[in-house]
């Protein structure tokens, strides 16, 4: 295409002051500027603005396609801004971008905080539980909430699991002649309503979190008794090899222990469970642990289930597969898939042997016992052995 037809402009609260000069050249000469109320007060554009639809829409502003056109959003646009959402129905020659110093910026500056070791989330409509897998003791966060009261909210939210003591910081107006910081302690702060209030920083001190190695304590998740248990959990993990960004499909899913834990190594899972029950726990479990935006459950039997899912990196069975499901979901996977597979009984364990020899991988059994003691004596209890299967196609 011709020259740009759009330009993405970062504002701050310092206004047109802080504008480039292409920046205000744009905004110039733009037919139509879209924005939040407050970028087009900030910008002073009166007769020409049109506000963001809420919820935000970013297909208002293709209406205006070909002609000179300006979208200003806050700070850096690309950082949870509307630059993204653009970006994705555009073509890279219809738009420009002059993006300004993002809040993540403005904030660990005011705070002297190296950016590169803080973790920086938007929770501006996504919930509080987003925050579990980044909560550590001596961690640094900076949050961006809605205004004030939402920042009360966290703090209490924080409070009641342990995080009472964390440093917070409540950052309003940044870069702006009303700006300001503010210092407390979580469990004492006191709402600040004031809609200015961009940004929540906290420095993490109270519980211990989530730890970073597979195989969580059985205790974290809410379940029926079908659950993968923590040492057998670690070695499907191990096996299931997740990275960043890669897909899993999690067959006879039960409480989702083994999607959660997927999705915090930052892959997504798709969790496929026939039991309604089963799969409220699912959802539940998904929320608590802040990943319900990484897990798509579907109520279902496999595999009929599986028909039309998103092609996965890894799969998972651990609800008794039979030779037909196996087939099913062989057909399903492309090559290089890895496939992990539990049995408990002597026919699915007489299976994994049989498909062992056709696919080869690796064939192991892991029995666990733990010890109860009476008195002076120690005896063993041996949970049924588990036999695991793990191949790549």
């Amino acid at each position: 295409m011709g020259n740009p037809w759009l330009t993405i402009i970062g504002i701050g609260e310092d206004g047109l002051a802080g504008l480039s000069e292409a920046s205000r050249k744009a905004l110039a000469d733009a037919e139509t500027v879209f924005g939040g109320e407050r970028h087009l007060t900030l910008a002073g554009i009166t007769d020409r603005g049109r506000a963001w639809p809420v919820p935000f829409d970013a297909d208002v502003v293709l209406s205006c396609r070909g002609r000179p056109t300006a979208v200003l959003a806050s700070g850096d646009p690309f950082w949870h801004g509307a630059g993204g959402s653009l970006a994705e129905k555009l073509q890279a020659g219809e738009w420009i971008a002059y993006p300004a110093p993002s809040t993540f910026s403005l904030a660990a500056a005011r705070l002297g905080w190296r950016l590169e070791n803080v973790i920086c989330l938007g929770l501006h409509a996504a919930p509080f539980e987003r925050l579990v897998p980044h909560l550590a003791r001596g961690a640094r966060l900076i949050c961006l909430v809605r205004d004030g009261t939402a920042a009360g909210e966290l703090a209490r939210w924080l409070t009641e699991r342990g995080w009472g003591t964390s440093s917070m910081w409540t950052l309003s107006a940044l870069g702006g002649p009303r700006e300001a910081v503010r210092q407390h302690r979580a469990d004492g702060y006191s709402a600040d309503t004031d809609e200015s209030l961009v940004a929540v920083a906290l420095e993490m001190e109270g519980a211990l979190g989530i730890a970073r190695s597979c195989g969580l304590p059985d205790t974290l998740f809410v379940h029926d008794g079908q659950l993968t248990k923590r040492p057998i959990r670690a070695l499907a993990l191990s096996a299931l090899a997740p990275r960043p960004g890669e897909r899993l499909w999690d067959i006879g899913a039960g409480s989702g222990s083994i999607s959660i834990e997927w999705a915090l190594c930052g892959g997504t899972a798709i969790a496929v469970e026939a039991r309604g029950d089963r799969v409220a726990n699912i959802h539940r479990n998904a929320a608590s642990f802040g990943v319900t935006h990484r897990i798509t459950v579907i109520e279902g039997e496999a595999p009929g289930a599986l028909s039309g899912l998103a092609s996965p990196d890894a799969v998972f069975i651990g609800g008794g597969p039979d030779a037909v499901m196996f087939d099913a979901v062989w057909s399903h996977i492309a090559p290089r898939t890895r496939l992990v597979v539990h049995a408990v009984t002597l026919e699915t364990e007489a299976l994994l042997a049989d498909l062992e020899l056709r696919h080869g991988g690796e064939l192991m059994r892991a029995e666990i016992a733990h010890t109860d003691q009476l008195g002076r004596y120690r005896s063993w209890k041996a949970a049924r052995p588990v036999v695991q299967w793990s191949t790549v196609k």
